[in-house]
């Protein structure tokens, strides 16, 4: 693994996609260079991108608009502080989120090898969690 990243780009070489939206790709620069697509859901769109503060690489989850427009930056940020909370072996640690020009997003490690469903599959336990990260929510709005 170690000669893998080794043989990577340096970060202040890494090249642009295309596959980003430009708009996206400006509100996030002062942070993060997006490097390209990894991969989108029914929810969001994953980017590799480069962390331009600690230089690292990191996976930025950006929601889909319609989504974020639904949901809506407060309470997509209140979501956010409960998970960035919770430890368990199957959760991503947080670094990062925020609402940038109408984009909602956060930032976590970027693992390489695939999606981390294909790699470990979609676990009980992280259903449980986001359960309970809802009805928490719920709770505290009534």
């Amino acid at each position: 693994m170690a000669g893998q990243r080794a043989a990577r780009r340096p970060i202040y070489l890494s090249r642009v996609s295309s596959d980003t939206p430009h708009d996206l790709e400006a509100a996030l620069a002062e942070r993060y260079t997006l490097r390209h697509m990894l991969g989108r859901g029914g929810m969001a769109t994953v980017y590799l991108a480069d962390d331009r503060k600690h230089q690292r690489e990191v996976a930025v989850k950006v929601l889909r608009r319609d989504l974020a427009a639904t949901l809506g930056a407060e309470r997509f940020l209140k979501e956010i502080q409960i998970v960035a909370r919770l430890t368990h072996p199957h959760i991503l640690a947080l670094h990062d989120s925020g609402e940038a020009a109408g984009f909602l997003y956060y930032v976590m490690p970027y693992i390489d090898g695939g999606s981390l469903r294909r790699q470990h599959g979609t676990s009980l336990a992280l259903r449980a969690i986001f359960i309970s990260v809802q009805t928490i929510i719920a709770s505290r709005r009534g």
